[in-house]
């Protein structure tokens, strides 16, 4: 007997023979609602009004007002099909119907005359296979959920780093999205001026922690200065805006993300003023994104309300007067208001903030925006809920750019994510997999029963598998790599179920761990290599061949900071980019050119011959012009040899050589000497060394 409880799936049979649909119902009615439609158009009312609840439609083709593929082209319109299994059933039974039928989406297809076993049957595994997907798709969100918050904690844990070592408080990066993101909900509440939707706030609020990253590449001793900094100082610490928006702008991947476009509005333009009286461009008014005025008030805000080593913490009131009197720079008159509106708010946000809670109140404000919705039913809300996890998992898996797969062994059939199909050139869902002739033509049958047996094979303590095959992609035929994890029942003799996995180019694979690695070893404004790579290769090479006559050539660009004030950083950044190709073209095969740091970089080359002749030529092609600007160089040369067989003996003989050079009047190369250590009074490697022999 039925409990008061439980629910029967509803089905719905389009059918305009009252026969038809009367022997399908009495198959079914025991089990499920039968609802019914005498036509396609009556269906379509039914479908429109109360989509949520219908598990499955059973459809005929012919029919009157509406005929059954009118009501799948409705379905897709609508986007119902792909909530609502729909299962044929018809005594068209030619090839091209049931080809349409299924392009159109439905899941399976039964001809007349019924069989009442195979009908039940594929009834049961439609429905549950449906349920079986819902449940996925919650676990999916899940991940997805979590994948997010991992993605936050990322951000977070990289902005403290830059605080930890900026000296100032770990909340900081807290503070900054907590006062955006109050600022911004009243700004949008106020006026329609910056229409701003939650997402958006949200996504400021979250890119609003990277607004000082530029700082990572601030001398320590420029950041953490007690005192008050000298005028030059002022002009290093006012490099790390456009150091932070040059960082991201030169990253190699998510250029197009929504969020790192507005991470690289904060970090160049959050010390712009509403003057046109900030750095690093001087921008007027409207000119500065919406998203760096939040940032810059509420950075300024923070900074005075927080003790800093060069000063103490003043309150909220002092704070607040000192930006209205315009102490701090001008800002935007409408932004001021919400500051002073907001007083209370951000006060109280500030004293209770922790990550925890913020979690915490925005799953209260789903729920509270749910409940708004009170016509709404329980199971209904469920229902919908699902859809918008199930449109956020199809997102997903879309942006990953990954052939994602689920694969059921009853009854038989593969669905692939819509990237995925579109990839491989077949449909989304295959019934049988194994006689699909689009499949089959891209992994051929032998890989594909490779594949099924060995899915077979693996058990429920150890369901992961990897497998290699050809795929014809196209035109192209390409290795790729299977990983996939199998279902088992969780019966007491567990059953084979499915797989859920996802398909990789091992070319693509290769490549983008060539990608990572080079990100690592190589700076990211030259392409040169950076100095810790360059030191590790170099030790190597004077390691593994003693013997070899090796020479280190240290050099820098004279006056480099002349040009930065003269015509502005990005010329800088320009003007080392040129450096570092002309470097590249004067150096030989085998020859070594990294970017040390700031204006200065490494040449280490092997030399059999004269070696002044080798550096006279590079010193001489480095000489010449740029955009209006004469470029000069000073170098410092030092060979190997008994007393100089590490790096850091090399290094420390090439820079005393080049301190020799400038100090001579720059725009020279000078050759290290052993009279040149006696002008420093630190210990220098080469001591280090005779005293370790």
């Amino acid at each position: 007997m039925e409990t008061k409880n439980e629910k029967k799936y509803k089905i719905l049979i389009a059918d305009d023979s009252e026969m038809n649909r009367s022997i399908l119902a009495d198959m079914l009615e025991e089990e499920y609602e039968i609802l019914e439609a005498e036509n396609g158009l009556e269906a379509v009312t039914i479908l429109k009004s109360r989509e949520t609840e219908i598990s499955l439609l059973l459809l005929d083709i012919v029919m009157p007002e509406m005929d059954g593929f009118e009501v799948l082209a409705m379905m897709n319109k609508y986007h119902w099909i792909e909530n609502i299994p729909v299962i044929m059933i018809s005594a068209e039974n030619s090839a091209s119907h049931v080809e349409r039928a299924y392009e159109l989406g439905v899941t399976d297809y039964i001809s007349r005359p019924f069989d009442a076993i195979v009908v039940h049957r594929r009834v049961v595994n439609t429905i549950l296979l449906y349920a079986k997907q819902k449940k996925l798709v919650g676990m999916v969100s899940d991940q997805i959920y979590e994948k997010e918050k991992r993605s936050s904690l990322m951000i977070d844990i990289l902005s403290h780093i830059v605080e930890f070592r900026n000296g100032e408080s770990g909340l900081h990066v807290l503070h900054i999205h907590t006062i955006t993101e109050v600022l911004l909900q009243h700004l949008v509440q106020k006026t329609k001026k910056y229409p701003l939707s939650h997402a958006d706030i949200s996504m400021i609020s979250t890119a609003s922690a990277l607004h000082d990253i530029g700082k990572i590449a601030i001398p320590e001793e420029i950041l953490n200065k007690p005192g008050r900094l000298t005028k030059e100082e002022f002009e290093v610490i006012k490099r790390h805006s456009e150091v932070g928006a040059s960082m991201l702008k030169e990253l190699p991947f998510r250029q197009d993300e929504p969020l790192v476009k507005t991470a690289y509005e904060i970090c160049r333009w959050h010390h712009e003023r509403y003057d046109g009286k900030g750095y690093p461009d001087g921008l007027v008014g409207e000119e500065i994104p919406i998203s760096a005025q939040i940032v810059a008030l509420a950075d300024v805000y923070d900074a005075l309300t927080s003790e800093r080593v060069y000063k103490r913490a003043f309150s909220h009131e002092v704070a607040v007067e000192m930006i209205l009197n315009g102490e701090c720079g001008v800002f935007n008159p409408l932004v001021l208001e919400c500051l002073l509106e907001t007083s209370d708010t951000i006060q109280r946000e500030l004293e209770v903030n922790s990550y925890g809670r913020s979690s915490r109140k925005e799953m209260r404000n789903v729920a509270e925006e749910m409940m708004r919705h009170e016509e709404l039913s329980a199971s209904e809300r469920t229902l919908r809920l699902l859809e918008h996890e199930r449109e956020k998992y199809r997102f997903f898996a879309s942006m990953s750019k990954e052939i994602q797969f689920e694969y059921t062994s009853d009854p038989s059939m593969i669905t692939f994510s819509e990237w995925g199909a579109a990839q491989l050139g077949v449909k989304e869902m295959i019934m049988d997999p194994l006689e699909d002739k689009q499949l089959l033509a891209v992994a051929g049958s032998g890989q594909m029963e490779a594949l099924a047996r060995i899915l077979k094979e693996t058990t429920p303590e150890e369901p992961v598998i990897q497998y290699q095959c050809m795929l014809q992609i196209g035109r192209e035929k390409r290795w790729h790599r299977v990983i996939s994890r199998a279902t088992w029942s969780a019966d007491e003799t567990p059953c084979f179920l499915g797989a859920i996995g996802k398909v990789v180019d091992i070319h693509e694979e290769h490549m983008q761990m060539i990608n990572l690695e080079h990100m690592a070893s190589h700076d990211s404004l030259t392409g040169l290599l950076n100095h810790a790579s360059a030191r590790k290769t170099i030790q190597e090479r004077l390691t593994v061949r003693p013997g070899k006559r090796y020479a280190l050539i240290i050099l820098d660009l004279d006056h480099f900071k002349s040009a930065n004030d003269q015509h502005g950083h990005v010329f800088g950044d320009q003007l080392l980019k040129f450096m570092s190709g002309k470097l590249r073209q004067c150096v030989r095969e085998g020859d070594l050119a990294a970017r040390v740091g700031g204006d200065e970089f490494m040449v280490f080359l092997e030399y059999r011959g004269g070696l002044e002749q080798v550096v006279d030529r590079i010193f001489h092609s480095l000489l010449g012009e740029y955009n209006g600007f004469t470029i000069s160089v000073s170098m410092g040369i030092a060979k190997s040899g008994p007393l100089a067989s590490s790096y850091d003996a090399l290094l420390y003989c090439a820079d005393r050589a080049l301190y020799f050079a400038k100090n001579a009047g720059r725009g020279q190369y000078c050759f290290y000497k052993d009279s040149m250590k006696d002008m420093f009074s630190v210990i220098s490697p080469i001591e280090e060394e005779k005293k370790e022999d």
